[in-house]
């Protein structure tokens, strides 16, 4: 099942079910007005859904439309918790590697993870406001889960049973607070503006084979002003989404909505590209002593998609330029 959700002037929008090749919609406001009502009553709405779900592929659902993915908000507009892991180990190493970033202890058995904004998510095709480009503004390619309520001490084990929902992210990094941030230990805020959602979130059923033991084994296919960048695989994913459930979830609760991201999908093999500038420069680091790709610019554009084996887009593409930021009073 594929659900999305459309602007309509409030702040969390309207809900609606998508046809599987993202062609059609139609609103789902008989059963469930917003994606945070749905996730809460999940266990009630869902038989519902499905069934709209079945007949809009079918052609038989009445009131169908043309779904634009213009006009979507992200799936979650806002959320009451986002939690962004750092679960492809290759990228860290790379960093460390070529920044000469001293180890972080635990690394290969506990999983780095912060707590970033989730007020003000962007949908598929808004711009990405940013006060200046002198902040080293980086895309991040990344996966992403939706879960209903999580008890405290949730293991990895019952894990599973509480992921509802599969996303794709753009996490959109400003790389000059990074290290600053980092050195304060006390986690990032200035170095991470609003994330990006692409336009519909998918039960974890529609990836067959493609969703097994928490990862999505699909490539993460980037393009950056046009240009190929990479399409690294989310099989790599080192910590399972089950362990990154497991760890958020080891002295909280998490509520119904919460959205955890995997981090940069990064592969061991550089021949695939990256899903960050950053990890590029660590890249051009190792192999030159020096960095030669610059960051973003006003009017850069990023597109980022996930093609299933077929060749069929999965959640739909994100398409978004940088732009600078209108100052309010």
């Amino acid at each position: 099942m594929k659900l999305g959700t459309l602007k309509n002037g409030t702040r969390d929008g309207m809900l609606v079910v998508v046809s599987r090749d993202l062609r059609r919609a139609v609103h789902a406001r008989s059963i469930v007005s917003t994606m945070q009502d749905a996730i809460e009553n999940w266990a009630q709405v869902e038989p519902a859904l499905r069934a709209l779900y079945d007949a809009l592929n079918a052609g038989s659902a009445p009131k169908a439309f043309d779904f634009d993915p213009a006009a979507a908000a992200a799936p979650l507009p806002r959320a009451y918790q986002w939690c962004d892991g750092s679960a492809f180990l290759n990228h860290g190493r790379l960093m460390e590697k070529a920044f000469g970033i001293p180890p972080v202890p635990d690394f290969e058995t506990v999983p780095l993870m912060y707590q970033g904004a989730s007020d003000d998510f962007l949908g598929p095709r808004d711009d990405v406001p940013l006060p200046s480009e002198a902040h080293g503004i980086d895309f991040e390619g990344e996966f992403a889960i939706m879960v209903d309520d999580v008890p405290m001490g949730c293991t990895a084990e019952q894990a599973p049973g509480h992921i509802k929902l599969l996303l794709q992210v753009n996490d959109v990094s400003l790389r000059v607070f990074t290290p600053i941030e980092m050195k304060k230990g006390f986690g990032f805020l200035q170095a991470k503006p609003s994330s990006s959602f692409a336009p519909v979130a998918v039960t974890p059923d529609e990836l067959g084979g493609a969703w097994t033991d928490g990862r999505v084994h699909l490539p993460l296919r980037v393009r950056w002003n046009g240009a190929w960048f990479g399409h690294p695989n989310g099989g790599e994913m080192n910590f399972s989404f089950h362990q990154l459930i497991a760890h958020a979830a080891a002295t909280r609760r998490l509520g119904a909505g919460t959205v955890i991201g995997s981090g940069t999908v990064s592969n061991a093999d550089s021949s695939v590209g990256s899903a960050c500038i950053a990890e590029r420069r660590a890249l051009e680091m190792i192999a030159h002593g020096k960095p030669v790709s610059g960051f973003m610019r006003f009017g850069d554009t990023v597109h980022m998609e996930v093609l299933d084996a077929n060749g069929h887009s999965v959640f739909g593409a994100i398409d978004q330029k940088m732009v600078s930021a209108t100052p309010t009073p």
